[in-house]
């Protein structure tokens, strides 16, 4: 039994295809399929059950790829020991990030990371909350920015911000007057758009349902928040967004105003997480440390609100003058 009779077993498990497994190996099919034989052979126990459709592994095949990315997990993890040891600075940090953060954070805070770290390489994966964990837990991320709380114990997290929320509503809706005055219990008779689930900014929206008494606009769910932004714009309803979804680089969208909460406005709180057991603790602190130096408006909800509309003043006609 080597390693790499170990890898394949792996991405078998992983792509559930002979064919695909291989080329994620970078070998030909027949290469990888006997060294599965050869495996077998050795352990004496059926690992695939081969089916003309498609692979699937065997109770214990399955165990046992499980403890084999265990092992390759910790491999690389000493491999990356070495290599941060002669260069603390260099080597590769997978990362991944939810899709309703990372295109508004990545753009202010991956020149800083090139600047500070120049021969780093930071593989990005965008991934919903639950598979980001789970490829964490598996050993196929080194790290993740994700939305607390956490109810991950073999997790260690780093607090980064603290985000706040707009209200977005359309320009003829009945609260774009309450700029700056706007209240949680104000949504109490409004159905907001959401996020289809498995996105966390939904359970974020829904809490803050929960709390004012709002509800969820039925028979719709995005896709993405370009998608409610959009939607907001029509008049079809109205939304919560992040404030980075709404600040440049991203473009302004036509007829969408952005309320800002009065007082401590409902947010989402953002930390880079990484297994407790990382031989990387040490430079992921680093890391996050340059993904707290964030532009200083950049969390600022007031300057990306909307300018308060303007009541509309009675027009007065003047009498024509008798001379």
């Amino acid at each position: 039994m080597n390693l790499r009779d170990l890898q394949y077993l792996v991405a078998l498990a992983e792509h559930r295809h002979f064919g695909r497994a291989a080329d994620a190996c970078f070998v030909s099919q027949p290469t990888l399929s006997t060294q599965i034989k050869k495996l077998e052979d050795e352990l004496g126990v059926s690992l695939v059950e081969r089916t003309p459709k498609r692979v699937l592994l065997t109770e214990v095949g399955r165990d046992i790829a499980a403890r084999a990315r265990d092992v390759l997990n910790e491999i690389e993890q000493i491999r990356g020991v070495a290599r941060r040891t002669l260069d603390p600075e260099s080597g590769t940090v997978r990362l991944g990030i939810f899709p309703t953060l990372g295109p508004y954070l990545l753009p202010h805070v991956l020149p800083l990371v090139r600047t500070t770290f120049p021969r780093l390489e930071l593989l990005l994966m965008e991934e919903k909350t639950e598979a980001v964990l789970r490829m964490l837990r598996e050993g196929r991320l080194d790290a993740g920015i994700l939305a607390l709380p956490l109810h991950e114990e073999s997790l260690h997290a780093e607090f980064l911000f603290e985000e706040p929320f707009l209200l977005a509503v359309s320009s003829a809706h009945p609260l774009a007057h309450k700029q700056g005055q706007l209240k949680l219990a104000d949504l109490s008779s409004q159905n907001l758009l959401l996020l289809e689930d498995g996105h966390c900014l939904r359970d974020q929206a829904l809490e803050v349902c929960h709390l004012s008494g709002a509800g969820e606009r039925s028979g719709f769910r995005a896709t993405s928040l370009e998608t409610l932004r959009q939607m907001v714009a029509a008049n079809v309803g109205i939304t919560l967004l992040p404030v980075m979804a709404v600040k440049p680089p991203v473009a302004p969208v036509e007829n969408l105003h952005l309320i800002e909460f009065k007082g401590h406005p409902p947010s989402r709180r953002i930390a880079m997480v990484w297994r407790k057991s990382s031989a990387m603790n040490g430079f992921l602190k680093q890391l996050a440390a340059i993904f707290r130096q964030l532009p200083k408006d950049l969390l600022d909800p007031h300057s990306a609100s909307t300018p308060a509309l303007a009541a509309l003043a009675p027009v007065r006609t003047r009498k024509p003058t008798r001379r």
